[in-house]
């Protein structure tokens, strides 16, 4: 494909050094800064690397100014553009609609066109499922179920009961929704008895979940995650809780029941939510942070327990000054005691 193509696919401006004319650049592919050949493209989200992209073999740069030397395609927002040229080169196998004979769908159950069922997959009663539904091999759809257009489910997904999927929904392999939210009441016995999860989860519209994550449904009401929202690979979202539009939950993550996450939260790895409590709009919480506590809107919070990431990384600066500052104290006192005999 002619950069120039891309560039004008991209919206963005084509500056070149004088010995390069962008007419005759073919562009073979997408590669990383360092990993790039010389008929590839790649791109720069942060001016800081710029010797790196100054030494790269790509054919040109997406970048926010002009380098030195290369073909630049000059972009408000590089890493996007990025993803969007990736895309003119990649686009993952779709199977044609159809629906494979081992499937197993029940006469009730109401399928829009343009569907791709694959093979063993199993859909229960009274389940609508809008156009252009693709279910790869092994997806379990419970009783139930409703799920709009444009929705994608990768092999061993599973949507329990009567749950709600909107619009353009992605849901990697392995992912569950709906299972039974973790409610056990304790007896006079001192054993545990469950507790009837009764209620759904809800996905909005332009929601992709990674592989292997649980959304539990809510022993009352429902556990919603809202419009856009993205969540990685072994996240577990607790009953009743609510996801933000626009969030973003890094993997290893753990929320407990009644949760709520504004919108455009951003939960790093292994984060863990106690329960019971809200994450205000804009907030941050970094890696392997424990939150027991509300978070007010724009904050930003690391450690556990989590607070103020700015005090949080004085605070760890410090603990690693313990045992100098322990060994000062002790001679301090040693000081102190010898002046004290001495009077």
């Amino acid at each position: 494909m002619k950069l120039l193509e891309i560039a004008d696919h991209l919206a963005c401006t084509i500056i070149t050094p004088p010995n390069i004319n962008a007419s005759d650049i073919n562009i073979t592919g997408v590669a990383g800064i360092e990993h790039s050949s010389p008929t590839e493209l790649t791109f720069l989200a942060n001016m800081k690397y710029a010797p790196k992209a100054r030494a790269t073999r790509a054919a040109a740069i997406i970048a926010a100014e002009p380098i030195e030397g290369r073909a630049t395609l000059i972009s408000t927002n590089p890493y996007y553009d990025h993803s969007r040229a990736l895309a003119l080169f990649y686009q993952p196998p779709r199977p044609k609609p159809g629906i494979h004979p081992t499937a197993a769908i029940s006469d009730t159950a109401q399928i829009g066109e343009g569907a791709s069922i694959g093979a063993y997959c199993v859909i229960g009663e009274h389940v609508r499922i809008g156009r252009n539904a693709l279910l790869h091999p092994h997806v379990v759809i419970y009783d139930g179920a409703t799920i709009g257009d444009d929705f994608t489910a990768h092999s061993h997904v599973t949507i329990r009961e009567h749950c709600q999927v909107g619009h353009r929904v992605v849901l990697q392999n392995s992912v569950v929704i709906g299972g039974d939210g973790f409610g056990f009441a304790k007896t006079a016995q001192g054993t545990h008895a469950k507790i009837v999860q009764s209620g759904i989860t809800v996905i909005e519209d332009d929601v992709e979940i990674q592989t292997l994550t649980s959304i539990d449904r809510a022993s009352m009401g429902e556990t919603r995650i809202k419009r856009g929202a993205k969540i990685d690979s072994l996240v577990q979202v607790g009953h009743a809780c609510v996801v933000g539009e626009d969030n973003i939950i890094c993997a290893q993550t753990g929320l407990a029941g009644t949760t709520i996450l504004e919108r455009n939260v951003l939960l790093a790895g292994q984060v863990g939510i106690s329960g019971h409590l809200t994450i205000h709009e804009n907030s941050v919480v970094y890696a392997q942070s424990g939150v027991g506590h509300d978070v007010p809107a724009g904050s930003a919070i690391s450690g556990s327990p989590a607070f103020d990431a700015k005090l949080w990384l004085r605070a760890i600066m410090a603990f690693q000054k313990l045992p100098e500052l322990l060994r000062t104290v002790r001679q301090l006192e040693r000081s102190a005691s010898k002046s004290n005999t001495n009077d």
